[in-house]
């Protein structure tokens, strides 16, 4: 579409832009108009560049955002498995407690075998009592002088019951202090969370944030430099159209139809037959509404030829870059050509005053059953017209 536009300055001098004749001044964007626009543009681009500073600090707080988030997750992670393993030593060592607390109660046992057969062998129940209610290996221990009266397999069982007290004191501290390390591993892996969780959320917003401002910038670029183009557009379509137009108007020996001479447009159709006849009840409201034809104008208060056209078919759903604003001897050329016998509603027709395309001076809209609706001219406004009262009919129509 951009390539069109530049069309319509490159081929200014060559293709006929006007509509019918028409003879009195009539409305255009001011040179004081566009230079307006320029200013609001110029206005737009210094607060862009603004923007582009606030863009960059906002990437540079996504960037430290996005570190810490990924520094998090990372911590995250390794606590989990640092509780993995912590849980699996409290599980090992409480086992442990678990199997040399036996290995306790089993030595006490053979402790109270023992000092039953010496009781039965002879000794006194004096004698065992101390063994019997001792309630530790060191305070077995003190009481040695006892075990005189047990022999050397007694002293060997108080060695083992010894021995295995130790071992399990040792291992219930170990399980202790695993079951602690696990509670602080699981903590550790709640705060990682949270501290991720959180730093994930901040690094959301900032993306939300720095999304927003993108589409505003743009928001308000395209629209300052579209108002600016547009009027640009408008003044030098109206420029060429009135000259043209009364170029065609001193033309004598117009044609009612031009022979075909082999034109060709587009290869493609763009438009569905429920866009075109969207289009052509849009023609029609515009003409029952009586709104006056104007150079140079697109709507929605007044309308030329090929600006009708333009917002008939955006009404029907085309916008830029598959629809754009030109004018009649571009559509011409920017439209699938059918011939006359072929026309449905929708279809556009071209009137040119010596058979050409580059002198394609009107355009109108097929209503069906031989009649347009068509912006005119300044003196007749838009109407409703039999398709052959303008002189000069292309031999084809055009289907977009």
């Amino acid at each position: 579409m951009r390539r069109n536009r530049l069309l319509v300055i490159t081929l200014a001098l060559g293709l006929t832009l006007a509509c019918a004749p028409a003879y009195a001044k009539t409305p255009k964007p001011t040179l004081a108009q566009i230079a307006a626009a320029k200013k609001s543009e110029s206005e737009k681009r210094v607060a862009a560049n603004a923007a582009v500073a606030k863009l960059a600090a906002a990437n540079q707080t996504l960037r430290t955002l996005t570190s810490q988030a990924d520094k998090a997750r990372a911590l995250y992670q390794q606590a989990q498995k640092e509780l993995v393993v912590a849980v699996g030593i409290s599980k090992v060592a409480a086992l442990h407690a678990q199997q040399t607390s036996a290995a306790v109660g089993a030595a006490h046992r053979v402790i109270g075998k023992l000092a039953t057969n010496a009781y039965i062998m002879g000794g006194g129940l004096t004698d065992i009592e101390p063994l019997l209610s001792a309630t530790g290996p060191q305070d077995l221990a003190d009481r040695l002088s006892t075990l005189s009266t047990l022999g050397s397999n007694n002293s060997t069982a108080l060695d083992r019951y010894r021995a295995a007290e130790k071992v399990a004191l040792v291992a219930k501290q170990q399980a202790d202090a695993a079951k602690v390390a696990a509670q602080k591993a699981s903590d550790k892996v709640a705060a990682a969370k949270e501290v991720a969780d959180a730093a994930r959320t901040a690094q959301q917003n900032e993306v939300t944030k720095l999304q927003a401002v993108q589409d505003q910038l743009m928001k308000e670029l395209a629209s300052a430099k579209r108002v600016r183009t547009t009027l640009e557009q408008q003044r030098q379509l109206a420029l060429l159209e009135e000259a043209q137009a009364a170029r065609a108007a001193q033309t004598p020996g117009q044609k009612k139809i031009w022979p075909d001479l082999g034109f060709k447009g587009r290869s493609s159709i763009r438009t569905t037959v429920a866009q075109r006849l969207t289009a052509v009840a849009f023609a029609k409201k515009q003409v029952l509404a009586g709104k006056p034809y104007v150079w140079g104008a697109q709507g929605p208060n007044s309308y030329d030829c090929s600006g009708l056209v333009y917002a008939a078919f955006k009404a029907a759903g085309l916008d830029w870059p598959n629809w754009d604003r030109l004018n009649a001897a571009l559509y011409s050329t920017y439209t699938h050509h059918v011939s006359l016998g072929e026309l449905q509603p929708g279809d556009l027709l071209f009137y040119s005053y010596n058979g050409t395309i580059a002198n394609i001076h009107h355009m109108s809209i097929y209503a069906g059953g031989g009649m347009v609706w068509e912006a005119r001219s300044t003196k007749t406004g838009l109407r409703y017209s039999d398709m052959y009262s303008v002189n000069g009919l292309m031999p084809f129509g055009g289907r977009v």
